[in-house]
């Protein structure tokens, strides 16, 4: 079990520590890579899977909406601690509740159950992109405007891709195999961006991102498995639930955080700090899920 999980887990931060690594050296500038994937090569993954004649999102109502009550109480657990720790809940509520299921969730989910695990993972990533586009903004700044959502390119793959999904309309194997070569940049992509970004953290604030570094997986897991006992789902979406709550804080809250002036050294303490206790939950996690 244990060199099983090694396996999975070692090809990810492989990528994440040459990624980093690259960026002690030679200080690359990732802005235009990290805007092409967020613009057209994860658009495009997303597309891919919700086009594809294989999904069928009827058989992912239970875990969407275990996805979303998961997201919603680990902000509620957050906001809680927050009030008793006098911490300012606009800093600790969104990695808690949004976490990197994009960067890490989607190459583990493929890694540790298979190719059949990428269209629940997508929808996981769905659900936490739109809640975080959407809430996590609004939290942020209440001046968001919720109705220009759909202009974000990965909300709109999403959009799209349910109506051609719902609507039954086959896309043409060649463009919908083109869509999905260029999908697959994304992810490796994804993990060589974490591993920059990191370099650029630090841990000036190093009890708040102990604190919500060690919260974000607890309170995930925690949650998770009880989920797994009130809404029914297949084995494979139950141990994806629980992979899924032991995820570190995404990446994104740090670049929210910067956008919006809340705080960004102490979210960038956080994201750092969990990452690196990742290397702790996420194999307790697979452990969990993994059948021996």
């Amino acid at each position: 079990m244990l060199l099983r999980i090694v396996s999975i887990l070692f090809p990810l931060f492989a990528i994440v520590a040459v990624g980093f690594l690259v960026a002690r050296r030679k200080k690359p500038d990732l802005t235009a890579a990290n805007t092409l994937n967020m613009d057209v090569f994860t658009p495009a993954l997303v597309f891919g899977v919700l086009a594809g004649k294989d999904f069928h999102l009827d058989q992912f109502l239970p875990l969407a909406a275990a996805t979303l009550a998961l997201i919603v109480s680990g902000g509620l657990i957050a906001w809680g601690i927050a009030r008793l720790c006098k911490v300012q809940a606009k800093t600790l509520v969104p990695p808690i509740m949004f976490n990197n299921c994009g960067n890490l969730g989607l190459p583990l989910a493929v890694l540790a159950f298979g190719e059949k695990a990428l269209p629940p993972a997508v929808v996981m990533f769905m659900i936490s992109n739109l809640m975080h586009f959407s809430v996590g903004a609004w939290l942020l700044d209440h001046r968001t405007r919720l109705a220009t959502l759909w202009k974000v390119p990965v909300v709109a793959a999403t959009l799209l891709g349910l109506v051609v999904s719902l609507a039954g309309i086959a896309v043409w194997p060649p463009l919908l195999i083109a869509i999905k070569m260029i999908g697959d940049i994304s992810i490796p992509l994804m993990l060589f961006a974490l591993g920059v970004r990191l370099t650029d953290a630090h841990f000036g604030h190093w009890r708040i991102g102990l604190g919500g570094a060690v919260l974000r997986p607890v309170a995930g897991m925690a949650v998770a498995a009880l989920l797994t006992l009130l809404i029914p789902m297949p084995p494979l979406q139950q141990g994806m639930l629980i992979v899924f709550g032991a995820l570190p804080p995404a990446v994104l809250n740090f670049i929210f955080a910067e956008r919006y002036q809340q705080e960004p050294e102490k979210v960038a303490s956080i994201v750092l700090l969990g990452n690196v206790v990742a290397l702790v939950f996420l194999p307790l996690a697979l452990a969990l899920t993994l059948e021996s």
